[in-house]
């Protein structure tokens, strides 16, 4: 308590020494200290001390998220301070329970940007929680209305000051691979002058995998307490050492944790590494216990092609509310893409790429649907890229549940789609994708 006490104490500005005292007046200022940091907080002039209810922290190498959650919303302060490197958080009229002084206890050690947590009672009135860095970070603090299961919440997402992205580095790997197959394919007509040259090697095609859900956004929840966020992600790994086992294909995963990312940024993620064709995992979900099966979505320009379909995506379509989103920040997306000249094309495209990923989910699954159905989903709205949405099973459905957990069962679902989308590539050879849309 006296090291919590010495370090919040750290970050204001250090008094004039005063003259000495007799020790007996140290240890009653000490015990002055103790209780000012032990006590509940004053009650406010209209009720008691908000309590928190829940804390979260979901670290990822891009960012990570610390989220505070109470029954009305949270009065706060944010500062960052130097050497070292730390984020202050002040908390107004809110007292020190249970549930946030162990926040600490939600800090994993391989967090990339948070060291520490340190709380305690700054002044009257106020609680300071302060969080040790790793690295200086530049914070984002969203405040985010209740829905869902989720009271009022504060956010704070710590982003490092250069994004970090490890995207650039998979893309200039499969750059190199697909130079070294060029030159292969070039060395025996350099060699021999007789020979004919070989026909140049195929190009290497880039799958991205879109998890969906993740961190603060679990999707749907079943009846078991399975959560899609983590179904979907196991599904997507697997399906991902699958292409990658490909001689032609490489598979990208667009969130490769529990972590959330609004759906304008998976696109973005998909373009930036010029893929070829966006795949997103999900689990299906319907108020009513028996429904069963699984699905597969394309983007509509005109509207959804059943009344489910429309209610589905404007579910997956809120996964932005309950993750919680900066609004600050613009979709570049939404406004242009269904005006843009290529999507109509990238829709047939999407069409025929989820009819060939269909036809082998039904070797594994009932299909909830015989034919790719569409809606406006935001997830699949890259302009220029083929991308399907799958609904690998409903998690709703106790049966289908325990299905999404099998390992085994996983691995089928990875495998049917693996071998649809190269159903999908021996009928529609891929040439180099031409982007019509500027890049962000």
């Amino acid at each position: 308590m006296l090291g919590v006490f010495a370090t919040l104490a750290r970050s204001n500005p250090r008094p004039a020494p005063a003259p000495a005292r007799p020790a007996h007046f140290f240890f009653a200022a000490l015990s002055t200290v103790v209780a000012m940091l032990t006590a509940p907080a004053p009650a406010a002039e209209n009720g008691a001390a908000l309590q928190i209810t829940a804390t979260r922290i979901w670290p990822a190498q891009e960012y990570t998220r610390i989220t505070l959650e109470a029954g009305a919303p949270i009065s706060h302060k944010t500062f960052t301070l130097a050497d070292p490197n730390r984020l202050v958080l002040d908390l107004e009229n809110v007292d020190i329970n249970a549930t946030l002084a162990g926040i600490g206890d939600k800090l994993a050690p391989e967090d990339p940007y948070v060291s520490g947590v340190r709380i305690g009672r700054f002044k009257p009135g106020v609680v300071r929680i302060v969080f040790d860095l790793k690295a200086e970070v530049m914070p984002q603090v969203l405040t985010l209305a209740p829905i869902g299961e989720y009271a009022h919440r504060l956010v704070l997402d710590l982003y490092p000051p250069v994004p970090v992205d490890p995207l650039l580095a998979f893309l200039a790997k499969v750059e190199a691979e697909r130079a070294t197959a060029a030159e292969a394919a070039k060395a025996p007509a350099l060699q021999a002058p007789g020979p004919a040259p070989k026909a140049a090697p195929p190009r290497i095609l880039i799958i991205a995998i879109d998890p969906g859900h993740g961190g603060e956004d679990p999707g749907a929840i079943g009846r078991g307490g399975t959560y899609e966020k983590n179904v979907t992600l196991a599904i997507a790994r697997k399906l991902k050492a699958r292409i990658d086992q490909q001689p032609n294909m490489r598979a990208v995963l667009v969130r490769d944790g529990d972590y959330f990312l609004p759906l304008h940024v998976r696109v973005d993620k998909a373009r930036r590494v010029k893929a070829d064709l966006f795949v997103s995992i999900h689990a299906d979900a319907f108020i009513r216990a028996h429904a069963r099966g699984s699905s597969v979505f394309a983007l509509s320009e005109r509207g959804a092609t059943s009344a489910a379909a429309g209610w589905l995506a404007k579910r997956e379509n809120d996964a932005d509310l309950v993750g919680g989103v900066n609004l600050d920040v613009a979709d570049p997306y939404l406004k242009q893409t269904l005006l843009d000249l290529s999507q109509t094309a990238t829709i047939n495209d999407s069409l025929k790429l989820g009819k060939a990923v269909l036809a082998e989910l039904g070797g594994v699954n009932t299909l909830h649907k015989a034919q790719v159905e569409q809606a406006g989903f935001a997830v699949l709205k890259a302009p220029d890229i083929p991308s399907i949405l799958v609904e690998t099973a409903f998690i709703s459905n106790p049966e289908e549940e325990r299905r999404l957990r099998n390992s085994a069962y996983q691995e089928k679902m990875a495998e049917a789609i693996v071998t649809g989308i190269r159903a999908y590539f021996a009928k529609n050879p891929a040439i180099a994708p031409v982007r019509v849309v500027r890049d962000p």
